[in-house]
């Protein structure tokens, strides 16, 4: 048996280059599809990234697939496609709140794959102006960690900028302590107060004697590192690869379903996919029960809501916008009715948008 199995392994790797050949013609083949699609795109003026036939394709893919290779591998596979794909059609530019290495990017990264061009922003505020502004296509921005709750910079920024949602995305974060050099010579710790908030456990059983120190991005903290053997970060995977730094521990937070939820944002929400979300922003009337009023709308027209936040308006002391995530598109009947009738409690209403539900967690 050990004599035949080199020559066995010689037939199967030249099947495997056979089929390796074929599905280069075949991607290809898919690529100058993809041209044609670009030119048409370009004459009507529609926007290259269509979160509604992305949903599309990831769907069918997941549907077609019979194994033994996993969903995920697959979903991996057609992002990078999709990535490719922009860049033939028009190349598009994401911002990110950066530094390059936050979480933010590696959500970008992990959407819109190698194939376009990223864009690292000082600030959530400035993602949105950027996106308004045309200098970007999109941005990518954090909305709601399931540990801490909403990101109030994100929130807020909603109050000021005219960009709509137009997909959403769910990532699950890993903390890494990383470090130019092993763990005996680190006396400082240092990322954001709220990553230190996700790690207590493991630092208070090991990292015991070492300093710990804040700093203004995960990204901002593994910069540091790179240029001090004393120094550990905790931060992100993509974070150890931009900055040449190695993992000394992995998946050091408290919980491992620590999961991030994104917005991608543009300037047009998406088109109904059949598995929506809408974003609804508002204001309510001075008079008691305003607030039950306007969920009541929403009950009696069978939409489910998924979240509810709310921040200061800014303008007036105790007066809140609300922030709402409700099922279904803004273009379905049933959530139009929904929309008008629940104007009338508000004294201001406005439809962030409509997604694609995400279904997988990054």
């Amino acid at each position: 048996m050990s004599q035949q199995t080199p020559d066995n392994l010689d037939e199967l790797r030249v099947k495997i280059d056979s089929l390796d050949q074929q599905l280069v013609e075949l991607l290809n083949q898919r690529a100058r599809v993809v041209v044609e699609i670009g030119k048409v795109k370009q004459q009507s003026n529609a926007p290259i990234y269509a979160p509604d036939r992305e949903k599309f394709v990831l769907d069918k893919v997941r549907t077609l697939n019979r194994g033994p290779l996993p969903d995920r591998c697959l979903e991996a596979v057609y992002r990078e496609l999709m990535s490719g794909s922009f860049a033939l059609e028009r190349p598009l530019k994401i911002g990110y709140l950066g530094p390059p290495g936050t979480f933010s990017h590696s959500a970008s990264s992990r959407k819109f794959g190698s194939s376009v061009d990223y864009v690292d922003l000082i600030d959530i505020p400035s993602v949105f102006e950027e996106v308004v502004r045309g200098h970007v296509d999109y941005g990518m921005v954090p909305v709601e960690n399931s540990i801490h709750g909403g990101v109030v910079d994100t929130l807020d920024a909603f109050l000021q900028s005219s960009a709509k949602i137009c997909a959403e995305v769910k990532v699950i974060i890993h903390h890494n302590l990383l470090a130019k050099e092993s763990w005996d010579h680190v006396k400082t710790i240092y990322s954001k107060p709220e990553v230190f908030a996700q790690c207590r456990h493991w630092l208070a059983n090991v990292a015991k004697g070492r300093t710990v120190e804040p700093a203004a991005s995960t990204a901002k903290a593994a910069e540091m590192a790179a240029q001090n053997p004393t120094i550990a970060a905790i931060g992100s995977s993509l974070s150890a690869d931009l900055y040449g730094l190695h993992t000394l521990f992995e998946n050091i937070e408290d919980n491992p379903d620590n999961v991030t939820r994104f917005f991608v944002i543009g300037r047009e929400p998406a088109k109904k996919s059949g598995d929506d979300k809408t974003a609804i922003m508002f204001t309510t009337a001075h008079k008691p029960g305003a607030l039950a009023d306007v969920l009541d709308v929403f009950k009696e027209s069978g939409i489910n809501l998924t979240d509810i936040e709310k921040r200061p308006s800014q303008k007036v002391n105790w007066e809140y916008y609300f922030f709402i995530d409700a099922e279904g598109h803004m273009d379905d009947a049933s959530m139009k009715k929904a929309i008008a009738d629940a104007k009338q409690h508000c004294l201001q209403l406005t439809v962030l948008g409509s997604y694609p539900r995400a279904v997988e967690v990054l």
